[in-house]
């Protein structure tokens, strides 16, 4: 445990660590993915998949065991229970930063199939790791601004289709899809300007929910909908390097896919979104008063 050193040595530390544990795995997956390629049959890259996702897993393991044995953080963790790593299960969470990404993978890994998640396509030439997110699958999307989509009205539902084609590409495979809801990270400057109903949440955009469900909803077990709470304040990625993070509370509830959602194609398509709108604006109320109840009032955190 080396939490004893002071927060910028501990973070400089922590960071060379996970460098080191992304440049060993990484070229094992560039490796995997040539072999994979090689061969232009649809079996044989199938049979990839999960080679790649384990490496994958491997690489999050290491992440893991930096995070242990560098910080000192008391895990809330409650609702694994009931999880198989052969059954599909389409993610939902709150979004605060990049850190959220890391608490889902050291929770979740094998314990659900390895989780992608959807990620901007400039994301594709990051270093290292952009060929790594396309080598294990993880779906890239094109975001367009207000003023193209005025421009061209095609563009519109574009990243719909582009979701629903990757959704369509993991059928037959258990997989974990994470899509956070709500499109962005949570600033209190974005939830002003959205004039969002919820205390501690933007609004949520169920288009790419439905899609995904209209895809694969037949194939996911469950919706595991997590709801991630940092009690310190700290949200950032280097608040949990130089041990500012002292305690993270994890809340995972599941839910069956809704009935109405699993008919797809066979009802109107505006009905369609319709429900899943009310459906997610329901959860959010419920995750809403979640986060409300795990996070701290500022009596108790300056009683503290």
């Amino acid at each position: 445990m080396l939490s004893f050193l002071p927060g910028p040595v501990l973070g400089c530390i922590c960071v060379l660590l996970a460098s080191l544990n992304t440049i060993l795995v990484v070229p094992l997956l560039y490796v995997a993915t040539i072999f994979k390629l090689i061969v232009p049959l649809p079996g044989w890259r199938r049979m990839w998949s999960p080679i790649l996702a384990g490496i994958g897993e491997i690489w999050i393991w290491g992440n893991s065991t930096i995070i242990r044995a560098t910080q000192r953080i008391d895990w809330d963790v409650e609702g694994l229970k009931d999880l198989s790593r052969q059954s599909s299960y389409f993610i939902t969470c709150n979004h605060q930063s990049w850190v959220d990404i890391i608490v889902l993978q050291h929770i979740f890994n094998r314990t659900i199939p390895f989780i992608r998640f959807f990620l901007k396509q400039q994301l594709l030439y990051f270093p290292l790791l952009g060929a790594a997110w396309w080598a294990l699958d993880f779906p890239f999307l094109k975001r367009y601004s207000t003023a193209q989509i005025l421009a061209h009205p095609e563009l519109r539902n574009r990243d719909l289709e582009s979701t629903r084609k990757a959704c369509e590409r993991f059928r037959g495979l258990p997989v974990s899809i994470l899509n956070f809801l709500e499109g962005t990270r949570f600033r209190p400057e974005k939830h002003d300007k959205q004039k969002s109903p919820y205390r501690h949440l933007l609004k949520p955009k169920a288009g790419g929910f439905a899609f995904a469900l209209e895809a694969m909803g037949d194939q996911f077990a469950a919706i595991l909908d997590v709801t991630i709470v940092f009690p310190d304040g700290a949200t950032r990625f280097w608040d949990l390097v130089t041990g500012r993070m002292r305690r993270i509370v994890v809340r995972v509830s599941q839910y069956e896919i809704p009935a109405a959602l699993l008919q797809g194609p066979s009802i109107d398509e505006a009905q369609y979104r319709q429900i899943a709108k009310d459906w997610v604006n329901d959860l959010w109320v419920k995750k809403d008063e979640m986060i409300e109840s795990l996070t701290p009032s500022p009596q108790t955190c300056s009683a503290t």
